[in-house]
């Protein structure tokens, strides 16, 4: 990565930034508005989050384009739109794995399936974009670079051992009662992680135990931070918003940062793991089939 990167550099701000920026503005005017009784408000309030969302990602994408003078939305647009198929379908598992763990539930979402499923698709597809594209803001500020650890031995029994404790993790609360895996879902939240970044580093694929192994906790810490400030404008926005989930875990439900009970909150911090780490998996395909070409 280039020293010399900034937000100060040359490069200028896309206009499709701006538009990201006047996205959201545009969304809160309409829940200042619906607040106020407004009938027209109310409707588009049904799509704060994929409204939010989607000004997110211009947002950011704008941000790291002038940064880098490189961004997916941008120029790397075919990786942008595999990101978010695979969004799609990696959150899809979360929501199988809720019909048995039931932590969150949705409220208020639109009847006719022509709103409800674009509104879905862009509010699902946002996440692995969202988190991967803020880590990578984070990390091109170079904010944890000083941050360094013992090099990490990865050994075989490291590798394998975490690929099976991962698969026990995701598999031991779809094998018990309902009203006992409900307290479980933080095996589920670090699980994959386990079982996807050890192949990853197997495969010689970008993979955060390789971070480990050179000491390095640059792309750990901001990856860990995104999903913060990821998980934090999840909730702003859903807080206020008129379709939205809420969440029926039974941890700290007294103690909230918006709908999220705080134990959960916290959990957004390796979802972003989990998210690079499954992103990384999925590239091994895409590297083989070119290797066989």
């Amino acid at each position: 990565m280039n020293e010399n990167v900034s937000l100060k550099n040359g490069n200028k701000f896309r206009l499709y930034g701006w538009c990201g920026i006047l996205l959201i503005c545009f969304a809160e005017g309409a829940l200042v508005a619906h607040r106020n009784g407004s009938v027209v408000a109310h409707y588009i309030c049904v799509w704060t989050t994929p409204i939010c969302w989607a000004g997110y990602l211009l947002f950011i994408d704008g941000l790291i384009n002038k940064m880098k003078g490189s961004s997916l939305i941008y120029n790397r647009r075919k990786e942008f739109f595999i990101q978010v198929v695979l969004s799609i379908l990696f959150w899809a598992m979360f929501e199988v794995y809720n019909f048995h763990l039931k932590n969150w539930e949705y409220m208020g979402l639109p009847e006719n399936g022509f709103e409800l499923y674009p509104g879905l698709a862009v509010s699902f597809g946002a996440i692995m974009p969202g988190l991967l594209m803020t880590g990578e803001l984070i990390e091109g500020l170079r904010l944890f670079d000083r941050f360094r650890i013992t090099k990490l031995n990865v050994s075989n029994r490291v590798v394998y051992g975490g690929i099976v404790l991962g698969f026990l993790f995701v598999m031991f609360p779809l094998l018990i009662r309902d009203d006992i895996a409900k307290y479980l879902f933080g095996l589920v939240w670090v699980g994959f992680v386990m079982i996807f970044d050890p192949i990853v580093y197997a495969s010689k694929g970008e993979s955060l135990l390789k971070q480990l192994e050179e000491g390095r906790l640059g792309r750990i810490l901001s990856l860990f931070t995104a999903g913060l400030i990821c998980g934090f404008l999840w909730e702003f926005w859903n807080y206020w918003a008129t379709s939205k989930w809420v969440y029926k875990a039974p941890f700290t439900q007294e103690i909230k940062i918006f709908e999220m009970p705080l134990i959960g909150f916290l959990g957004f911090a390796p979802f972003a793991w989990e998210y690079f780490s499954f992103y990384n998996f999925c590239k091994l395909f895409a590297r083989k089939k070119g290797e066989k070409a």
